[in-house]
């Protein structure tokens, strides 16, 4: 049973008649609203938080860039060599639509090395920089770059120049990883906060294959 239906379930007609007036004049506001909307640029995008989805997300919208044939690319900052279910199809089947690479190690708890983590994070900036100044790619998606950021293995002012005066207006520029800096969202157009309610390690359950990775 549709939610419409529920709503104006055992209305009378005169009732049912206010209501389609109602919705009318909602429909009509609305399509006004949408009729401004008309303007298209490259967005900043920042997905950031203790809650799951960031990567997810991010990932969702190059999937939509490839089903739309627009060229994109994906730079993987932290991931390291952990097998991902996105990496493996998309070096299988949409290699030619999708560049990825993945740069990072790691955390500095598994490499045990700092010097050589910011050193990963460096290399991955600049391909990363490579990509985006590619006016063929429609979407970059920079994979935990925020928590190379939190760590300063990267510069935060130098991203933010670099997507202030040098992104392609038209190119989209996606950033994943928890604890944004406030300074990467003040200037994104566009940021979420994903929140955590409830985490299935905390009941002893490890990360699963389709699910985290």
């Amino acid at each position: 049973m549709s939610e419409n239906h529920d709503e104006t379930a055992g209305m009378s007609e005169a009732e049912l008649a206010r209501h389609s007036e109602k919705m009318a004049k909602k429909k009509q506001a609305r399509e006004k609203i949408m009729a401004t909307k008309t303007d298209e640029k490259g967005l900043v995008i920042v997905h950031t938080g203790k809650g799951k989805g960031k990567s997810t997300a991010g990932f969702g919208m190059i999937f939509r860039h490839i089903a739309h044939k627009k060229p994109c690319a994906v730079v993987q900052f932290i991931k390291g060599a952990m097998v991902t279910g996105e990496r493996d199809l998309i070096e299988a089947h949409f290699s030619d639509l999708c560049q990825f690479f993945t740069l990072g190690e790691g955390f500095t708890w598994e490499t045990q090395d700092r010097a050589r983590d910011v050193a990963m994070a460096q290399k991955a900036w600049e391909k990363a920089k490579d990509l985006i100044r590619d006016e063929r790619n429609s979407m970059v998606l920079l994979d935990e770059i925020n928590i190379a950021l939190r760590y300063d293995y990267i510069d935060v002012n130098e991203v933010i120049d670099f997507l202030k005066n040098e992104k392609p207006y038209m190119t989209h520029v996606v950033l994943t990883g928890r604890n944004a800096k406030e300074e990467l969202i003040e200037i994104a157009d566009l940021a979420t906060e994903m929140e955590l309610l409830k985490h299935p390690f905390r009941s002893g359950i490890k990360a699963q294959q389709g699910v985290e990775y």
